[in-house]
């Protein structure tokens, strides 16, 4: 199994950016077939330092998480976030 974890900071840190960038993510559960779980939540201690969005999801193996980097709904997302996101980090791991 394979858990990939992403951390977003946002340009505009609002609550609404944040919400509205934090559901775009959510949409994603139960449309791509190798995504066998998906948790995205919302920073609450909201600190300078503290990024404002993660995204938690796992894939049965490296392969499935490679097809579902260049699934087009997924690459939709990408392009979201890219515009409204100022930084963003991953780590991804087998478990």
């Amino acid at each position: 199994m394979i858990k990939h974890i992403v951390l977003f900071k946002m340009k505009d840190r609002s609550a609404e950016t944040i919400e509205a960038a934090a559901q775009v993510l959510r949409n994603l559960e139960g449309k791509i077939d190798v995504l066998i779980s998906l948790d995205v939540g919302i920073d609450v201690l909201r600190s300078d330092r503290s990024f404002d969005i993660s995204l938690t999801a796992e894939f049965a193996s490296l392969e499935d998480l490679q097809a579902y980097q260049v699934h087009p709904l997924h690459q939709d997302v990408i392009k979201y976030m890219n515009e409204v996101r100022e930084q963003s980090i991953a780590v991804d791991y087998e478990f």
